[in-house]
């Protein structure tokens, strides 16, 4: 136990700037696919979610069929296959396709396409669910009042949707901040691969496995507690006062005069004069 301890204190006092910026890497990688891979998903959702009417243009109709089309494959697709495997294709695989002309230049932007994009696969039934989550009369009601589709998406339906889904996103970036570890596989120097080459140089690999442990652990508990007071800030104040009536309007829809007792007494002597003074003059012209 106490070498256990003191190999931990060993490479951390030697390697912490390795650890150190694996886990800015991973953190920034992991924000950023995120980021954009709820863009691709709202953007997915919103495209899938277009009325077709039966009198529409032959034209709209084919096109928007195709293009449901192709986000059911994208979203099958990089749902149903390993993200490795999918970084392998990508970063491997079109070079050799194309013979070179697809190839990256650089490991960051390989690893941000492929987050970004296995993101936003997932990201895009959770928006259509959030969608369909949100009451159908909302949508009846912008519509009647001349909102175009466009527009009701983004003031009525989006807005609503979006809250509901916030936990699915909180879960995509904890998510990606652990799945970043498989970007070694490209020779991106995230957490996981800084900690394979350290163990390659020391070869104290349960030492370091458990610092990279306690590092993951440390940056997806900060993302919960964040994520969760982002949620409670959205939802509002607990503590409001719920308005019963207006207090402006009496129970009968009549104007609730605010003045003193006096006041008050004295217009209803003015009221009641007027009433007299009515009946006398309808008393008088039946007599008449």
């Amino acid at each position: 136990m106490n070498n256990f301890g003191s190999d931990i204190a060993y490479l951390w006092s030697k390697y912490s700037v390795m650890y150190l910026d694996g886990i800015e890497k991973t953190i920034v990688l992991a924000l950023l696919g995120t980021a954009v891979g709820c863009l691709i998903g709202f953007l997915c959702g919103l495209l899938q979610t277009i009325p077709v009417a039966p009198g529409d243009n032959p034209v709209k109709k084919f096109f928007l069929a195709l293009l449901r089309v192709v986000i059911r494959i994208y979203v099958e697709l990089f749902r149903g296959t390993p993200m490795i495997l999918q970084a392998v294709f990508i970063y491997y695989g079109l070079p050799y396709i194309t013979g070179g002309a697809a190839k990256f230049s650089s490991t960051w932007l390989a690893a941000f396409l492929i987050v970004s994009i296995n993101t936003g696969a997932y990201m895009a039934e959770s928006v259509r669910g959030g969608i369909i989550s949100v009451d159908p009369g909302q949508t009846e009601g912008a519509k009647a009042i001349g909102m175009t589709h466009f527009q009701t998406m983004s003031y009525v339906v989006l807005p609503q949707a979006l809250r509901n889904i916030m936990p699915q996103i909180g879960n995509n970036l904890i998510i990606n901040i652990k799945d970043t570890s498989i970007m070694f596989i490209i020779g991106f120097s995230e957490f996981f691969a800084e900690h394979r080459a350290i163990v390659g140089t020391t070869n104290k690999y349960f030492p370091s496995a458990t610092i990279e442990m306690i590092g993951y652990l440390i940056m997806t508990v900060i993302c919960s507690i964040i994520l969760r007071r982002l949620e409670k800030k959205m939802d509002g104040d607990d503590s409001y006062a719920l308005v019963q009536a207006d207090p402006l309007t009496m129970t009968a829809g009549t104007y609730n005069y605010s003045g003193s007792t006096a006041d008050r007494q004295q217009l209803a002597q003015e009221k009641a004069a007027r009433e007299a003074r009515g009946n006398r003059n309808q008393s008088t012209r039946g007599d008449r």
